[in-house]
């Protein structure tokens, strides 16, 4: 009921959102007679904020258009190489022109935790210079049909596995961010034991590998209630107006409002950013504050089985740090890694996942000569630090850079 009353909400706000979406282009079109009253950038910049508080937050779309590593802008491609019902592959890349030969692949495995892929643009476009990119790119689950089936954790261990497979482990390196690090590294786990091709490295950045090390209040909670609590107070069927109609999710809404809860300043601060180069006038930065509110704005459902197994295998039973986790009956064992260089990213600051806790990968992953191992704490850094804003462009992309043409 909870899901169809949001639903009913969303419907008597649409009415008025759009209204003011109207009133604010009125306000703020140069070539508008409206935008010439006086206090007309104040209007404009309050009947946005109106129309912010009503809309609905679709998907969207990371907008790479091209790049410019030499002094010479590039047109970027953007296909999709893979494509399933709960996740498509993404790849990016530029012509040839500014590379002497083929460049090294990186697969950028985006969180399935809420957010869309695309709060990872800054990553990509860090990477594409030098870097053929693909990126996981999640499906919004409300949009996936009931007869497409289940999604569970093990599904999303088995999708790395075939993406690494498709772009071949000799000649990938791969990235994996928050939520992500656990599936990945079992999925790279698991081709090693199987004596398949294992990425050139690994980098995995800010994710609870191991959550009992310097718990945060994200794994306090989740410590906290028994798995029917979650199942009983956050899960819900998609209302029947969605291609995914009675499939059961954890909702956007609810992550959302934990968002809010959790980093208020970020959501408050990327508003009234934005709010202010409305009133000023700014062309430049009022497009790339909106595209920030937008990208933090926008949450997807994820598939209530996957979010559940998550809760039970990450954050009750800690089973890869503890090592007796099996995926599709294969045994995850992260000591037959060897082949693989392996750096990991904390901030000092990470409220999602705590200091230590993706360190311990380096503990499971026993079979990696110490050599070919490198851990990197980044001081006075946030979670959303790790992979956007000055300290990703000035300390995590530079060793992760490194360590990729170390191993290339």
């Amino acid at each position: 009921m909870l899901y169809k009353f949001i639903e009913y909400q969303r419907s008597l706000l649409a009415p008025w959102s759009a209204w003011a979406a109207q009133a604010t282009h009125a306000f703020a079109d140069p070539g508008s007679p409206f935008a010439h009253v006086p206090g007309a950038s104040c209007l404009a910049a309050g009947y946005d904020w109106l129309h912010r508080l009503g809309k609905t937050y679709g998907k969207p779309a990371f907008g790479v258009a091209a790049v410019d590593p030499v002094g010479r802008i590039v047109p970027v491609d953007e296909q999709v190489v893979l494509e399933g019902p709960f996740c498509r592959l993404l790849r990016f890349a530029h012509g040839p022109a500014t590379a002497p030969g083929p460049r090294p692949a990186v697969l950028v495995c985006a969180p399935l935790a809420g957010h869309h892929a695309v709060l990872l643009r800054e990553v990509v476009e860090s990477l594409l210079p030098a870097h053929e990119v693909y990126v996981t790119d999640w499906s919004d689950a409300r949009y996936v049909p009931l007869a497409e089936g289940a999604f569970h954790l093990d599904d999303y261990v088995g999708l790395i596995q075939s993406f690494i497979r498709h772009i071949g482990g000799q000649r990938l390196h791969v990235l994996a961010v928050c939520q992500a690090t656990v599936p990945v590294l079992a999925a790279v786990s698991l081709l090693a034991s199987a004596g398949e091709p294992t990425p050139r490295s690994l980098v995995l950045m800010g994710g609870p590998i191991d959550a009992r090390r310097n718990p945060t209040a994200v794994d306090r909670l989740a410590a906290r209630h028994p798995l029917a609590w979650f199942q009983s107070n956050l899960i819900y069927a998609v209302p029947d107006h969605y291609p995914g109609a009675g499939r059961r999710v954890y909702p956007s809404f609810l992550q959302h409002a934990g968002l809010m809860m959790a980093h208020p300043a970020r959501i408050v601060g990327s508003q009234w950013d934005y709010y202010l180069d409305l009133l000023q006038g700014d062309a430049e930065r009022a497009p790339v504050h909106r595209r920030a509110c937008d990208e933090y704005n926008a949450v997807l459902d994820m598939a209530a089985e996957f979010y559940l197994d998550t809760i039970r295998v990450v954050f009750h039973q800690f089973r890869l740090a503890r090592g007796n986790w099996s995926v599709q009956g294969q045994a995850v064992r992260p000591q037959d890694i060897r082949d693989t260089a392996l750096l990991t990213v904390e901030g000092e600051l990470d409220d999602i996942s705590g200091r230590g806790q993706t360190q311990a990968a380096h503990d499971l992953c026993r079979g990696i000569a110490a050599r070919r191992k490198r851990h990197v704490t980044v001081r006075q850094c946030g979670h959303y630090d790790l992979f956007s804003g000055p300290l990703w462009r000035s300390v995590v992309y530079p060793a992760v850079r490194d360590l990729f043409r170390q191993y290339a």
